[in-house]
């Protein structure tokens, strides 16, 4: 979720990318940097740290005027965030400045045949090849734009590209794959940026660049061509958001902007763990294979949100690995005196990187002598650092207190890890990863499709506001969706909300049912544990008989539940241990929704923090 901004027209270069760069500092970054053309040459500044920091080395190193510019707020993935590894990135010979959003996923390969061919370079990034391979290329063609679209043919994963050559002057050229670019259309003057928020105060006429489109900014116009050198056909579009709204996106809050965001999240999870042979490769997992083979348990340690998507993970687990799997609450665990040794290995999950009860309960283990492997959002925080070893689940910025796509992203990273283990371990084979990978990848378009069908889900929602109790219930990984389904609803709605295991109704919890009072029921597929599916069903007619209203999340082709759901919404089939991905989603529309219909502030709930840094 890095931001980029980049100019050419009149105006001075260096104000127009710097303020678009503020604009953009509601995405998160740890890292900034500009570039301009100037005098024949490039002159460039970047600092690690917020943009202040770049405000003063401006300051008291100014840069020459310039009309011709682009900057970058980087959100750290390859290589801390610090003032060599921020962007831009320069060739050699200093003539190329490279801006990057997203992953290379073949950086590595790339980076030894450069320094094969003599090339030196400065940073751990993956994208410093760009500039380099962009040098070579344009040292052979003299033409920018077609550089650039001959280096991005060679280029695996997701990404956007602005570069400058000194060479070029008035030019500034990006490139799009599965990564976010806009075109800012002025008078006399293009804007090229990940979100209209950066040009909006110039212009509002924008042009949205396709798949696998390089884009050419000139004072007078753009020309946009596919990869291949072909001309593009694309949509301009007048924007009729306000500044403020643009840099949520046009969405009335970041929550909602983020549950939007899920599909992508969660394919960004996915990019680059898996080698051309279909061998899980988690570059950032450092302890050896020999260690991993010889752990004899496993214990997550999260809270809230990351606790509901470590419950998830334990079945994923004990079923892939054959590996026991604990789960516990991170501000409970070193008080309980835990049993740990050498082969144990704990998972710490934290969508911050800095949640005080999770490193408090890392440390504790690492003076046990466990193995810590942190699953987080956030390069370069604290609990990674502290670790032996990191996934980082690449969600981007998560702006809202409530947490949405880093729960799906941490639900990706513990599959993953999971099958990691699988693989070192023997327990699966390689086919079987392979086949487990290929549905991990189909989910974001089944995340997608539940988005697009989400307007019912409102309106009950809306219908339910002057309630003041919604339980919850499901069967196997069902029931931590269960709880994720309650905390959102306390969190936002400020409602009295629990989630129950369904086998546990007949229990206690039953005595809660009472007339009208809304139930979700989380069906688990009829297919994959049908066992599990009829048990649920008698358990929604158990509470239907007694009155409640039944609220049915069941996924597509399911007819059993459709006698006793008051409400049904349909999910697509999925696996059994990946339908939390699928199925938490109506729950945080129905949350957000919800709390919007109660005039509750969605985006900074009362009392709540975002990363929370005290015991």
């Amino acid at each position: 979720m890095c931001g980029i901004v980049g100019y050419v027209g009149s105006q001075s270069a260096l104000d127009v990318v710097m303020a678009g760069l503020k604009r953009l500092e509601y995405r998160g970054y740890d890292s900034a940097g500009v570039a301009v053309l100037a005098d024949g040459g490039l002159a460039t500044a970047k600092r690690a740290g917020k943009l202040v920091n770049l405000d003063k080395e401006l300051a008291e190193r100014p840069l020459p005027s310039a009309v011709t510019g682009i900057g970058h707020t980087r959100w750290a993935t390859h290589g801390a965030p610090t003032d060599a590894n921020a962007h831009p990135h320069l060739d050699n010979a200093g003539r190329v400045a490279v801006v990057h959003n997203g992953i290379i996923e073949n950086f590595a390969p790339l980076r030894a045949e450069l320094e094969e061919r003599g090339h030196t370079l400065a940073s751990e990034t993956d994208t410093e090849v760009v500039a380099h391979l962009l040098a070579e290329e344009f040292s052979a063609c003299a033409d920018l734009a077609e550089a650039m679209r001959l280096v991005c043919r060679r280029l695996e994963g997701a990404f956007t590209l602005v570069a400058v050559h000194a060479d070029a002057p008035d030019v500034v050229v990006g490139a799009r794959r599965n990564s976010p670019l806009v075109v800012g259309v002025g008078e006399g003057e293009s804007f090229l940026a990940s979100d209209v928020a950066a040009f909006i105060a110039h212009t509002r006429e924008a042009i949205e660049l396709g798949q696998d489109q390089v884009v050419e900014l000139r004072r007078d116009g753009v020309t946009v061509t596919g990869f291949d050198g072909t001309p593009a056909d694309v949509r301009a579009y007048h924007v009729d958001w306000d500044a403020s709204a643009a840099e949520k996106g046009g969405y009335d809050y970041f929550m909602l902007k983020e549950i939007a965001e899920q599909p992508k999240a969660v394919a960004d999870t996915l990019l680059g763990r898996i080698d051309g042979s279909g061998t899980l490769s988690l570059d950032e997992v450092r302890i050896p294979a020999g260690v991993l083979r010889e752990v004899g348990k496993v214990v997550i340690v999260a809270c809230g949100t990351a606790y509901h998507a470590g419950l998830i993970a334990k079945y994923a687990i004990e079923h892939w690995t054959r590996v026991p799997c604990e789960v516990e609450l991170a501000s409970e665990f070193r008080y309980r005196d835990p049993i740990l040794d050498q082969q144990t290995l704990v998972v710490a999950i934290s969508q911050s990187g800095e949640t005080m009860d999770t490193l408090m309960a890392l440390r504790h283990a690492r003076e046990q002598g466990a193995k810590v492997l942190a699953i987080c959002n956030t390069n370069g925080s604290t609990i990674p650092r502290e670790s032996d070893a990191v996934l980082y689940t690449h969600a981007g910025p998560e702006v809202a207190v409530a947490s949405t796509k880093a729960f799906l992203t941490q639900l990706v990273a513990c599959y993953l890890v999971a099958l990691y283990l699988g693989q070192v371990r023997g327990t699966k084979y390689g086919d079987e990863i392979r086949d487990v990978v290929r549905d991990l990848s189909r989910i974001s378009g089944a995340v997608e499709r539940v988005l697009e069908t989400m307007e019912p889900v409102r309106e009950l929602a809306r219908s339910l506001a002057h309630k003041n109790t919604v339980l919850f219930l499901g069967r196997h990984v069902g029931h931590p969706v269960a709880l994720e389904g309650a905390l959102k609803l306390k969190e936002l709605a400020y409602m009295h909300a629990e989630g129950f295991a369904a086998g546990e109704l007949k229990h206690g919890p039953i005595a809660l049912i009472e007339e009208d009072v809304p139930v979700v029921v989380v069906v688990p597929s009829p297919r994959g544990r049908s066992v599990l599916h009829d048990k649920i069903v008698s358990n929604i007619q158990e509470i239907r008989a007694r009155g409640a209203r039944t609220i049915v999340i069941a996924e597509e082709g399911d007819e059993a539940v459709v006698p006793y759901a008051d409400h049904l919404v349909r999910i697509p089939a999925t696996p059994t241990l990946l339908q939390p991905l699928v199925a938490t989603v109506p729950l945080q529309v129905f949350a957000c929704e919800l709390a919007t219909a109660r005039g509750n502030e969605v985006d900074q709930p009362r009392n709540l923090a975002k990363s929370v840094t005290v015991e």
